[in-house]
Order: C-alpha cells, then sequence, then structure tokens
C-alpha cells in the first residue's frame, strides 16, 4: 500500500505574536503532523498544533550551533516522501531572509508537493508596533529595507541618500552600521529607533540618535531586532504621546507596562461563562488560554422545579446562588408559560454581585445580599425570622453544598431543593490547553468553583498521554475565588497561591494582578 501524498508548507508565523499569524496558518498548524520550526518560534505558537504532532527545531542561533541548510532541506524531502502533512514554521515572512529558496528548490527536486503560506515580516510590524510610519508625505517617500549580518556588504553610499532604513540582524553590529552612516554623510542628529522582542511581551524599544545610541544600549542584548533609522521616528512623539517617547539611557517599554504582561494563565470555567473573564485578563496583557471544566446543561428531569413553579404562591423567599442558577430557573420559569410576575411577593435572596447582575437582567431586584459573597454567609445574616419560613432554592444537581439546607433547616426552615441546572465534567481536553500543560507554557491556573478543580483533576488523571513531570505544579500559580475553592485545591494540589478577598470573578483578577506585581519586583 503507497503512503498517503505529503505535502510541504512554507508558513510564515509573524513577529511573534501568534494573535498575528493569518487565519490559514492557524490552521495549518492546527493540522500538522510534523513540525520544522526556527528559533524564534514562541510556545505560544506552539501550542497551536496537535499534541501528536512531531517537532523538530532547526532554527539558527547567532553564536550557537546551528542545524545546517543541507539538513533542513533533507528533513523536509524525507517527511514528505513519508505522506506528512509538514509545516516548516518560519519566522516573519518566508520570503524576507527566511532562506526559503534553497528549500523550495530541494523539494522541487526530489518532486515534493508544497505550498508557501505569507506571513507579517517584522519588517514591517517591529516599526508599527513602536508607533513608527515607514512613510510620510514630508518625511519619508520611501525605504529600504536590508540586512546587516554582513554589513561590509553593504553599498552604504548609496544607502544614506535613502531616507528611511530599516534594518534586520543588525543588533551585533550596531557600532558598525553607525560608524558607516555617519562616514558616509548622515548627520550624528538623525534619529535611530531599536525594537527588541517585537510584539512579544519583552519587547523593549531605545530611542536616540546616531550620536548616543551605542552608548545608550551598552551591555545590552540587542537580538532579535529591528533598527529603523530617519525622521520618521521622531513621528512616534506625536503618534502615542510624549510620555511614551524617552530619548535617554532607559529602554521604552512598549507593551510590557500592563500588569500581566508575558503571563499565561489557563481558565477552567465552563465554556459559556469564560468568554468576559478570559477578556479581561488580555485587556490586563495575559495571554488566556481556555480548558473548561464544566460543561452546563439541564438536570436530569425537570419535573421537581415544575412543581415548584406551579406552586410558587406557598414560598416565602427564593434563594439564588449562582447566575446559573437565575438563567435556568427563569428559562424554565418561561417554558412554563409565566414569567418575573409570578414571584410576586415572593422576596429574592442572591449570592454575590454576578447572581444579582443575572437577576436584575430579568427586571427583578434582589431583597438580600448577604455581605460576604459566600452561600455560607445566607443564613448567618438572613433578614428574616427562619421559623417556618418556606424557601424555593433551585440549584446544581449534584454536587452541590449541603451545609446550607442543613443550617437553614435547623433554625426552623422549610427548604425545597429543586436541580435546575447540571454541571457535569467535559470528556477532552481543548488541544491547545493540553499543549501548554505539556510545554509547561501555563503560569497561573484559575479556579472559580470546587467543581473546577475537581473536574480539572479529573481531566489531567483521564490523560496519561500528559506525562506531566511530578514537579508540573512547582512554578504554577494556583488562584481561587475563595475559601471553598481553595479547600479543594489544597486537598487535590496541595497548594493555593492566590485566594481573592471578593469572591468574584472581578475579586480573583484583582488578585491575580496583585500577585503577578509582587511577583515581578522579587
Amino acid at each position: 500500500m503507497k503512503n498517503p501524498k505529503g505535502k510541504v508548507y512554507l508558513v510564515g508565523a509573524g513577529p511573534g505574536d501568534c494573535d498575528l499569524m493569518t487565519v490559514r496558518s492557524h490552521k495549518l498548524l492546527s493540522q500538522a503532523e510534523v513540525l520544522i520550526y526556527d528559533a524564534l518560534i514562541d510556545i505560544p505558537q506552539l501550542e497551536l498544533i496537535p499534541v501528536t504532532c512531531r517537532k523538530i527545531e532547526v532554527g539558527k542561533r547567532g553564536g550557537k550551533p546551528s542545524t545546517q541548510q543541507q539538513e533542513i532541506n533533507r528533513l523536509l524531502v524525507e517527511q514528505c516522501k513519508l505522506g506528512k502533512q509538514v509545516v516548516r514554521l518560519k519566522s516573519g515572512d518566508p520570503f524576507i531572509f527566511g532562506r526559503s529558496s534553497s528549500e523550495i528548490q530541494a523539494l522541487i527536486t526530489a518532486g515534493c508537493e508544497f505550498e508557501v503560506v505569507p506571513g507579517i515580516s517584522s519588517v514591517l510590524a517591529a516599526p508599527l508596533l513602536a508607533g513608527i510610519p515607514l512613510t510620510d508625505p514630508v518625511m519619508s517617500r520611501c525605504f529600504a529595507v536590508m540586512s546587516a549580518h554582513e554589513p561590509d556588504a553593504l553599498e552604504w553610499e548609496a544607502l544614506v541618500r535613502i531616507e528611511t532604513l530599516v534594518i534586520l540582524m543588525g543588533g551585533r553590529n550596531l557600532s558598525e552600521i553607525i560608524w558607516q552612516l555617519q562616514k558616509h554623510g548622515r548627520s550624528p542628529e538623525t534619529p535611530i529607533a531599536i525594537i527588541r522582542d517585537c510584539s512579544r511581551p519583552e519587547q523593549k524599544i531605545w530611542i536616540g540618535t546616531l550620536f548616543n545610541i551605542v552608548q545608550q544600549t551598552a551591555g545590552q542584548s540587542l537580538s532579535p531586532c529591528a533598527i529603523v533609522i530617519g525622521e520618521v521616528v521622531r513621528l512616534r512623539e506625536y503618534l502615542i504621546g510624549s510620555e511614551n517617547t524617552n530619548m535617554s539611557v532607559k529602554p521604552v517599554i512598549s507593551n510590557n507596562s500592563q500588569p500581566l504582561a508575558g503571563k499565561t494563565i489557563l481558565v477552567t470555567r465552563a465554556a459559556s461563562q469564560s468568554g468576559q473573564f478570559s477578556d479581561r485578563l488580555q485587556q490586563l496583557g495575559a495571554r488566556a488560554i481556555e480548558m473548561p471544566a464544566l460543561v452546563i446543561g439541564a438536570p436530569s428531569t425537570w419535573e421537581p422545579l415544575d412543581r415548584a413553579i406551579a406552586q410558587l404562591s406557598s414560598f416565602h423567599w427564593l434563594i439564588l446562588t449562582s447566575h446559573n442558577a437565575v438563567d435556568w430557573f427563569f428559562e424554565r420559569l418561561q417554558a412554563k408559560g409565566k414569567d418575573a410576575r409570578s414571584l410576586s411577593g415572593i422576596k429574592i435572596a442572591v449570592v454575590g454581585k454576578k447572581t444579582a447582575e443575572s437577576l436584575r437582567s430579568h427586571s427583578l431586584q434582589p431583597d438580600f445580599i448577604p455581605p460576604n459573597f459566600v452561600a455560607d454567609s445566607l443564613v448567618e445574616n438572613f433578614p428574616d425570622n427562619l421559623q417556618n419560613c418556606k424557601i424555593l432554592f433551585p440549584r446544581v444537581e449534584s454536587g452541590g453544598r449541603e451545609v446550607l439546607v442543613k443550617e437553614f433547616t435547623a433554625k426552623g426552615a422549610q427548604v425545597i431543593e429543586v436541580p435546575a441546572y447540571q454541571s457535569c465534567c467535559p470528556e477532552t481536553i481543548a488541544p491547545i490547553a493540553l499543549a501548554a500543560l505539556q510545554n509547561k507554557a501555563v503560569n497561573i491556573i484559575t479556579f472559580a468553583s470546587s467543581k473546577t478543580v475537581h473536574n480539572f483533576c479529573n481531566l489531567i488523571e483521564k490523560k496519561p498521554e500528559l506525562s506531566l513531570s511530578e514537579d508540573w505544579l512547582e512554578n504554577v500559580c494556583i488562584a481561587s475565588i475563595g475559601p471553598e475553592t481553595s479547600k479543594s485545591c489544597l486537598k487535590l494540589l496541595g497548594k493555593v497561591d492566590v485566594e481573592a478577598t471578593e469572591y468574584t470573578l472581578d475579586g480573583l483578577t484583582e488578585a491575580i494582578v496583585q500577585w503577578a506585581t509582587k511577583y515581578q519586583t522579587l
């Protein structure tokens, strides 16, 4: 039987941030069987590939042992002939200083099918992310791009006449570049910007002139960097504000001022609930990876809730301890032909701000919110005499806290518990979360309930292929939304690093930011 037909995709990975890769690139990475990648490719980009994909690093690093181009060519041909879908992931764009010609020639000679997929080069991305336009009607009607890996090979006499220069691979030869430019007539006052690690959380920018830039960057590692030379550098002050422009010794930090910059955070909430939380973390600079540890759905039977809805007028209080309880209760209320008017004369207690917001979305105000956003605080601070009080308590079908019902009952209340929804453990782990755990790329894991902790651990145990080392949690921050969740973290994971003071997602976010700020100053 013949091997399936293989194909090689020469894919541009862009400048570093996987969000700046093309949709086509993301799709190819998710289907790759073999990945042959450059040294500058980041772990977040590698997380996009399937767990079963074979990864081979062949990148070239200045001053370090590098894979010979002939060997890279051989690997591409070999894997293609084995029938594999091969992604050759190259930094930036494959056709800009990407050494693609040699690889394509080898593939053509061997009769291998291939496709070239463009990427955003740091030639364009680095100046843009630093707030420097490469062209301007007055200051720059054209720009030239070059590699300064071998500065003696460049035609400096011609280059100095071009208004804007963009130089890659020039960090190690900065002094030679500055000397050549001034020798051939460029003014020492010519502005220059050096952008290192563009688009990555650790991106840094130095702004200076040909006269002082070498002194400014003395002792700094400048690779990988893009160098922009010309009057357009001065436009940065007008485009992003003078407070972000620094012409002195200290480097300007472009996108690293966000408190969670550089942090990869695993979010374990249900897929239907994680979006806003993930968005908030990303706004603070984090990379949020969603690993749903809950699946929310209908209970196994509606009969108990339906009976309670039919007898609503007999209840004194309705207790809702989560926005899931609110949403599913009102969905069923509507399904039975009723609406909020059916709750006339019934007081409503809720736990937490988000639950209160969910209730208000149904045009109802809660009558009572306990001061501490946990269910236990309900009984302790309940505003009514509980003797002979009839309470309707729609809740999760299994795994909820029994102590609440026991304490209400002990004080004389009649509590009618009815399942309004069910939360189950997912069957699988999202591939990107799986890869992040395998690659030890996760800095923080968030838990918003005890059940997410239990389900997370169950998912990990179900995946023996994860092959996590015994110390995989050593450098991972475990962040809990409150005391009960923390108890589960301690029991199952052996530690809690962060616990929210206010037991809400906003409180959890604030606690994570405080931890990250403290961690960065250590």
